[in-house]
């Protein structure tokens, strides 16, 4: 069970972490309508990785409370580009959009999978992000196209986090075990998909791909391996619960 192990623990992690991140914009949004939206998917995502972390639970893993609180920055699989600190609105607006895309996309592949457990919860999450996808690329589009100003601060960000995304699709050691059993058909084929999903959009948003000759994956993350970043979120996120197990979240 290690292979499905290590898929849950990095989908939960990309959740958990990317969700607290959105978080930190309640109260900070541009507009009023914003702030309550990236909340509300904030919500969301946290919600979704109590779920993945109740498979784990099932297979034998702790409670998804103590996985989600109690480990440090090195047992944590998610990826680089999740723990980065906001930025800018349109630094994080793009993560919204390059993550969001790539893991609706994931959902939708496992709601097919032939780990049953995995499949049900994929199948209820899919149509949770059909809006955050929405909202993604509805304000890439406008902020990409609108002026000057708006058009060269997303294409920056764009350029910043191109290569933090692809990070997203990195290997797993049982890629192929995962392939294989058909419970996953692997990051390689996600990541073709995703780039089929974001290339109209952006092009419609006037943004232009990084050459792919720049392309350099920062990878580690799913094998631990972290930015200074990680830990003093963990830190942060973890406070109420060291302070009081049985508070839930």
């Amino acid at each position: 069970m290690n292979h499905i192990k290590e898929l849950l623990y990095k989908m939960a992690d990309d959740l958990l972490i990317i969700g607290h991140r959105n978080s930190e914009w309640t109260g900070l949004g541009p507009i009023l309508e914003e702030d309550i939206a990236f909340s509300s998917m904030a919500q969301d995502k946290i919600g979704q990785s109590q779920a993945i972390f109740q498979l784990l639970h099932e297979l034998g893993e702790q409670e998804p409370d103590t996985v989600a609180f109690t480990r440090n920055a090195n047992q944590f699989h998610n990826a680089v580009f999740t723990e980065l600190p906001n930025g800018d609105y349109a630094f994080s607006t793009m993560r919204h959009f390059l993550y969001d895309v790539a893991d609706q996309l994931r959902f939708e592949m496992l709601a097919n999978s032939s780990y049953e457990p995995l499949a049900k919860v994929s199948r209820k999450v899919k149509g949770e992000l059909k809006y955050h996808v929405f909202h993604a690329n509805t304000w890439i589009t406008k902020l990409g196209a609108a002026t000057e100003e708006s058009h060269a601060r997303m294409q920056t960000a764009l350029n910043e986090c191109w290569n933090y995304a692809l990070g997203m699709f990195e290997a797993s050691e049982f890629e192929q075990q995962l392939i294989s059993e058909k419970i996953f058909e692997g990051e390689a084929e996600l990541k073709q998909r995703w780039l089929g999903a974001i290339s109209p959009i952006l092009t419609k948003a006037t943004l232009t791909i990084p050459d792919e000759s720049t392309w350099q994956p920062h990878t580690g993350g799913r094998k631990g391996i972290h930015t200074e970043h990680l830990q003093p979120l963990l830190d942060e996120m973890s406070e109420v619960f060291k302070i009081d197990p049985t508070a839930e979240w």
